[in-house]
């Protein structure tokens, strides 16, 4: 996969900015998220975070589960995210997010946050979360939600976005992604529409088998 075609050169040169665009423009909802995940993960669990960028996530839930595993493909989100300080029970490393190296029902849980509308293969995605997804493991999927908007507003806003690199393979309205997580492999639990930058869908699945 070249990084033309997978956003890595654009997620590299962004990684700097990463916290600060999520404070300015997305801290309540991340809150939010936050919250949301604290009360479905358990102490007990091994959690798998793809697409941590700089690892804000990972350390927010850190306390409440016994290990993080937190995956990104940019290594200079991941050089950002290891500066931190992070809890001893975080790990962070680079990792293709369609490939990962993880052996088979390894984690509890795996979290892929607002990520798999920017990744060009999101079924691929998907298959090896659940692959590496213990039997009825948690999948945390929150995602921004673009294809209720008005075409105006989201055109101008694609187009200014693929100048500066930055590329949307997929388009979803809240239930057209949900029904897009269940056509591929889990049952949908619970999912609400939060107020972000974009309509931020949280959702939370389970493996099917």
């Amino acid at each position: 996969m070249s990084e033309r075609s997978d956003n890595k050169s654009f997620w590299n040169r962004y990684a700097k900015l990463y916290d600060f665009e999520i404070k300015r423009f997305n801290d309540k909802a991340y809150f939010e998220m936050y919250q949301l995940m604290s009360s479905s993960l358990l102490p007990g669990m091994d959690v798998l975070e793809v697409a941590t960028g700089t690892g804000l996530i990972a350390i927010s839930i850190a306390s409440g589960v016994h290990s993080v595993e937190a995956v990104d493909f940019s290594p200079k989100m991941i050089e950002i995210a290891r500066k931190k300080k992070a809890p001893g029970n975080v790990r962070f490393s680079i990792e293709d997010a369609a490939e990962l190296s993880f052996e088979d029902n390894t984690f509890d849980a795996a979290i892929i946050s607002n990520a798999l509308h920017i990744v060009p293969d999101p079924v691929k995605v998907l298959r090896d979360i659940s692959r590496v997804l213990k039997p009825k493991g948690l999948l945390i999927a929150p995602t921004y939600s673009h294809g209720h908007l008005r075409e105006s507003t989201w055109n101008l806003n694609a187009k200014i976005l693929k100048f500066i690199g930055f590329e949307t393979y997929s388009k979803w309205s809240p239930s057209e992604y949900v029904d897009f997580i269940e056509q591929n492999g889990f049952w949908v639990e619970r999912w609400q529409v939060l107020r972000a930058a974009f309509p931020l869908v949280y959702l939370e699945a389970h493996k099917s088998e």
